[in-house]
């Protein structure tokens, strides 16, 4: 029997490099039946437990997409969320703050933050919700992709407080069409522009360019995007799954030849469900076992 979601603030007291602002956080409902989420700036977590007799004290934390300026929390977040209930995992929806100066001192670093702490807040919390620290994991869709891959690959230089030093490794990553490489050749322009700005140092294109910052320590990965994605490059998977192969971390990537961008759990273009091959390669990693 699925239980009810708690959503619960990211921090506790202030909201770390956060400007005191009114609060414009706004909810919708797309064209398209889609829910987005605009202006955030005060982080939640949702929490969807998974049920006692299906739990397997594995977690996630999920990073919907939306180009770093909305939030797509629906399609790929609750209904994420719910899934991966139905396989023992509870679930973590990251509602993370989007990247603009006017609501933080640094925006480069302002998701990233909420990605960390969502981390570190799973971690630390774990027996309230009998989960196995060493099986949390992290996923993220397009944008939130980006969020994702850089948490995993940016974990060991910490851009929160983080006084306990609890591990803010992902056990597992999850990537669906995610943006990787802010290079100018592979780039999602709108991404980019929203958390660098228009015009980005060399320096920070290479810093946030995820395939570039791959090491033996980055999670194994799974991958999944469309060929014809005309938003992000199908490439920015592929390379960032090469980064992996190079440094012999366990991952895998499935390539649709059609399914365009944004669908989600289900590709309408193909009658092949992403979400059993991840939930095969979860279980092939050791990550769906029983409790210990």
């Amino acid at each position: 029997m699925a239980k009810s979601q708690t959503e619960v603030p990211l921090y506790n007291g202030d909201i770390p490099n956060s400007k005191k602002i009114e609060d414009r956080e706004y909810t919708e409902k797309a064209d398209n039946g889609r829910t987005r989420v605009h202006d955030i700036s005060r982080p939640t977590l949702t929490i969807f437990e998974a049920p006692k007799e299906k739990s397997n004290g594995t977690a996630v934390v999920i990073c919907p997409g939306g180009g770093y300026s909305v939030v797509a929390i629906g399609h790929e977040g609750f209904d994420v969320a719910r899934q991966f209930n139905d396989m023992g995992v509870t679930a973590f929806v990251l509602k993370y703050r989007l990247p603009r100066d006017s609501t933080m001192e640094d925006k480069t670093i302002g998701p990233l933050q909420d990605a960390e702490r969502a981390m570190q807040y799973v971690r630390e919390n774990a027996k309230k919700w009998n989960l196995n620290k060493k099986k949390i994991g992290l996923m993220g869709f397009s944008a939130g992709g980006h969020l994702a891959s850089t948490e995993a690959t940016h974990f060991e230089k910490p851009v929160i407080e983080n006084k306990k030093k609890t591990s803010l490794r992902p056990d597992f990553l999850i990537l669906v069409y995610p943006v990787i490489s802010f290079s100018d050749s592979l780039m999602h322009q709108g991404s980019r522009d929203n958390l660098l700005g228009k015009n980005p140092s060399p320096e920070k294109i290479k810093l946030y360019s995820n395939e570039l910052q791959v090491t033996k320590n980055t999670p194994p990965t799974f991958l999944v995007h469309a060929k014809d994605d005309g938003g992000v490059k199908y490439q920015n998977s592929v390379l960032f799954y090469e980064a992996l192969t190079k440094n012999k971390v366990k991952s895998e990537i499935y390539l649709f030849d059609k399914g365009g961008h944004g669908f989600g759990l289900d590709n309408p273009a193909s009658e092949v469900k992403w979400m059993d091959m991840a939930h095969q390669w979860l279980q092939s990693i050791g990550m769906l076992g029983k409790k210990k």
